[in-house]
C-alpha cells in the first residue's frame, strides 16, 4: 500500500503567527495531530504538532502569545505520495517522529500519520475477503 492511499488530503495550513491557542483550537476542531505551518516570507514549509503545543505549555509558555513560528520543525523529512507505507514508517521510526507532510510538485498534498499507517496495516481494517486465507 502507498502513501496516497493512507494520508488524509485535508490538510490543515496555518501561518507561523497563529498562536499556540490558535493553532490548537483548528486542530482539535479537525481532530488532528499536525499542522502544516506555510511561511509566504520563505515558501517554505513546516509542521507543528500535539506533541510540540504540549511541550510548550507544559513548560510555562502562554499558548495566547507564543506563535506557531517558535515551536515549528522546520528540518523536516518530507514523503513523496508513490512512497510504499514501510518508507514512511521508516522515515518515522528513523526520525523519531509521527506525522510527515505529504509533497508533490505543487506543495503539500497531505500528511500521514503513524495512524494512519497501523489503520491500513490493522487487520480490522482491511476487507473481509482478504482476511481469508
Amino acid at each position: 500500500m502507498l502513501v496516497r492511499d493512507a494520508m488524509s488530503t485535508v490538510v490543515l495550513t496555518i501561518g507561523p503567527a497563529h498562536t499556540l491557542r490558535q493553532a490548537a483550537r483548528l486542530m482539535s476542531a479537525r481532530r488532528i495531530g499536525a499542522a502544516v505551518v506555510h511561511d509566504p516570507d520563505t515558501s517554505g514549509f513546516g509542521i507543528l504538532t500535539e506533541r510540540d503545543i504540549l511541550n510548550a505549555v507544559g513548560s510555562g509558555q502562554d499558548p495566547d502569545t507564543e506563535t506557531a513560528s517558535a515551536h515549528t520543525t522546520t528540518d523536516v523529512v518530507f514523503a513523496a505520495p508513490a512512497w510504499t507505507l514501510e518508507e514512511a514508517a521508516a522515515a518515522m521510526t528513523h526520525g523519531g517522529f509521527r506525522h510527515l507532510i505529504v509533497l508533490d510538485d505543487d506543495g503539500p498534498v497531505g500528511v500521514v500519520s503513524v495512524r494512519d499507517i497501523i489503520r491500513c496495516w490493522s487487520p480490522l481494517h482491511r476487507h473481509p475477503a482478504e482476511l481469508v486465507g
